[in-house]
């Protein structure tokens, strides 16, 4: 019988490294498996951290949401405030809250059906030259097209010029903020590697592309920048004065990254799956003929695009933006009928929820009309959470998720994506063969 002393079971650690899921060829489908034979919480040891593992929807509300004030990011926020400082998704405690406060009407949807002019107006430049039969990695076309848009829609930036040095700097920041590197003990982030060195180049580099859009904005003050940026630059602390250039900076950085990388790679995924998937992406293309027969497609059609709509939901099952989400209990807590310490790692993975057979019928099909049916719908809360739960839910859920259905919805009209026989995944890229409609 399980008591509340004992640790959950687990695979068998190897010495001192203990057991090292990231460095493993193919870190989820080991992850799955351990999932599968251990059930719904497990515990593992990388070096020195314990990893407990949350595997039932009702273990991840109670971290998310019933019990959120007893657990921080920890170790991933000490990470990543080298690079974002305190910003929203960085920061802690009550001055997190005030951030969110400020941040927030940005993201309201009066305002997120201001940007979808915006975003279907970025997403038909980036296709204008675009040629029936050409080879393109569509993960970089989306990559530099969601970095403009959120630039655009919340800075009042143009950066067509600076698109590709800004997300090759990004995507280095990207790379050292996630996965194992955060497991490595401060110091030897600290070392002069090559990776720390192309890391500090890149924060250094995006430091001053940043700065200067908040200087810019400064010389030119006034009362009628109601985008993101006016907010920040008006907005004042908790002590009352004006944010500091450094704190605007922490939130433009964090923003950049947070408002176009997860966008980018829902939309990479969600191209994969519908060139491996002919009859969806008939169905798809059916739809939008039908509504919008060749016009743009604006915020107030997404209701007549349900189908649209689910194949978003569906690429994001399966392909959620982040695949696993980070957290460290302050104090020591039960779940499920284990004791977790205080301080440990736990982990909650979306794509292994999302692949729950017990959630999901054929759980590694493609299918958007599985959310037409009655056992999808009535799903637990967590058994999808691709934007995470409770007070630290992503404040751009709504922003990413109308993005993807315009972005997606004004593309597949002109273009059908066809796989190159090279394309893997979006961390190489995903090279296809453009066929126009």
């Amino acid at each position: 019988m399980t008591t509340l002393s004992t640790r959950p079971p687990g695979p068998k650690s190897h010495g001192l490294i203990g057991n090292f899921p990231m460095g493993s060829p193919d870190p989820l489908s080991l992850i799955k498996q351990w999932a599968d034979r251990y059930g719904d919480i497990f515990h593992y040891r990388v070096l020195h951290r314990h990893v407990y593992y949350l595997n039932h929807p009702d273990f991840v509300k109670h971290v998310l949401s019933t019990d959120a004030q007893n657990f921080i990011k920890g170790e991933a926020v000490r990470f990543n405030r080298r690079i974002f400082g305190n910003g929203l998704v960085s920061n802690e405690g009550k001055s997190w809250s005030h951030q969110r406060r400020i941040i927030q009407p940005a993201f309201n949807h009066e305002r997120i059906g201001a940007y979808a002019g915006i975003m279907t107006d970025y997403a038909e430049r980036t296709i204008a030259d675009w040629q029936d039969g050409e080879a393109r990695d569509i993960h970089q076309d989306m990559m530099r097209l969601t970095l403009e848009i959120v630039a655009m829609a919340l800075f009042s930036v143009e950066i067509a010029s600076q698109t590709d040095r800004i997300s090759i700097a990004l995507n280095t920041l990207m790379e050292a903020s996630s996965g194992a590197r955060m497991l490595l003990p401060p110091t030897l982030r600290l070392i002069p590697t090559p990776g720390n060195l192309r890391l500090l180049r890149a924060t250094r580099q995006l430091d001053r592309i940043v700065c200067a859009m908040i200087d810019q904005r400064r010389a030119t003050p006034s009362d009628s920048h109601s985008d993101l940026l006016g907010t920040l630059l008006r907005a004042r602390g908790e002590d009352g004065e004006l944010l500091s250039t450094r704190q605007v900076r922490d939130e433009v950085m964090t923003l950049l990254l947070a408002g176009h990388e997860t966008t980018a790679v829902s939309l990479s995924w969600t191209w994969y799956l519908l060139s491996q998937h002919p009859d969806v992406e008939k169905k798809l293309w059916c739809e939008l003929r039908n509504v919008l027969n060749g016009r743009s497609p604006r915020m107030q059609d997404l209701p007549q695009l349900p189908y649209t709509q689910r194949v978003v939901k569906e690429g994001m099952r399966l392909y959620p933006p982040v695949w696993a989400m980070v957290r460290n209990p302050v104090e020591d807590c039960e779940i499920g009928g284990y004791v977790v310490p205080a301080g440990v790692t736990v982990v909650m993975s979306q794509w292994i929820m999302h692949r729950d057979a017990r959630y999901y019928d054929e759980p590694e099909r493609f299918n958007p009309d599985r959310w037409l049916e009655e056992r999808a719908k009535s799903a637990p809360r967590y058994s999808y959470f691709p934007f995470g739960g409770g007070p630290r839910v992503c404040i751009g859920a709504s922003f990413a998720s109308t993005e993807t259905a315009l972005v997606l919805a004004t593309i597949a009209q002109k273009y059908q994506v066809r796989m190159a026989p090279d394309s893997v995944r979006p961390r190489h890229g995903i090279k296809v063969i453009l066929a126009r409609r």
